[in-house]
């Protein structure tokens, strides 16, 4: 007789406030063998406050691929394993779809735990349109990488939200103001569920101002959540990117064309290819 699989649980954690663990979160993390965590010395705080006392251990993007297999082992092997992240919903901005892949491939029973997450506690508050958005997790580092992606999502008339990082909050800013301009309603949301949390709703001009003058501002975990692009602006944008790219068109490959046509306009690449 085949010996039952275990299961692999997906579970939300705490964005901060670690009274917002649920009580299901809680239970899985007591009866689980293994905790897989992004960052076990993070996460021991959490395990102790929900009573588990199961092993853990480190499974982030540097070492998924290797950590996949030996929990595919431990789940065929009839142990139950939680997958955890340092704060939030694994897998979003986090890593973890490889596990689950492994995991599903194998024919193991993967099950959601929800809960917690930035991106969604920053929509829920921000006031603006919520039935449609785009959720783009952290910008590229390097600056010219970074307006070259924001270039890319000018026209987009979904809401957009944003991770970034207080090594970069200033620069990026900088860049949304640069690329969207100063009057696009923006909603920025820092240290959700904490002390000293804040959220600041107003144009993009005004958010880097009241970030500059506030050194307390600069610091923390922050969600930028962006009005899209209203219709005239949006169908503006597009128009001049298709111009473009007929032109561009004419020397160059569709793939390239349609890239620097986006690059110069802020029309999106997919819609200018396609």
């Amino acid at each position: 007789m085949e010996r039952k699989r275990g299961k692999l649980w997906i579970v939300a954690t705490p964005i901060g406030n670690l009274d917002d663990l649920s009580p299901r979160a809680r239970d899985v993390l007591r009866a689980v063998a293994l905790v897989a965590a992004e960052d076990t010395r993070h996460s021991a705080p959490l395990l102790a406050h929900a009573g588990s006392r199961a092993r853990t251990f480190a499974l982030h993007e540097h070492n998924e691929r290797d950590q996949a297999e030996r929990v595919v082992e431990r789940l065929l092997g009839g142990d139950d394993v939680a997958l955890v992240s340092d704060a939030g919903t694994p897998l979003v901005s986090d890593p973890g779809y490889r596990l689950v892949r492994a995991a599903r491939e194998a024919g193991c029973e993967v099950s959601p735990v929800p809960g917690p997450c930035a991106a969604i506690a920053a929509l829920s508050v921000a006031g603006l349109a919520s039935d449609r958005f785009v959720f783009e997790g952290f910008l590229p580092a390097k600056a010219a990488a970074r307006r070259e992606r924001l270039a890319e999502l000018v026209a987009e008339p979904r809401t957009l939200l944003f991770y970034e990082s207080s090594h970069r909050i200033v620069e990026a800013l900088a860049d949304f103001v640069a690329v969207f301009g100063g009057a696009r309603a923006a909603v920025l949301a820092r240290e959700l569920t904490k002390l000293f949390e804040t959220v600041i709703a107003a144009p993009l001009a005004d958010v880097e101002a009241r970030v500059l003058a506030d050194a307390n501002q600069q610091r923390g975990e922050f969600v930028l959540v962006v009005a899209g692009a209203e219709g005239a602006a949006a169908d503006a944008v597009l128009a001049e990117g298709r111009r473009v790219f007929t032109l561009l068109r004419e020397e160059l490959p569709p793939a390239r064309a349609a890239k620097l046509a986006a690059a110069i306009t802020g029309a999106p690449r997919k819609a200018l290819y396609e």
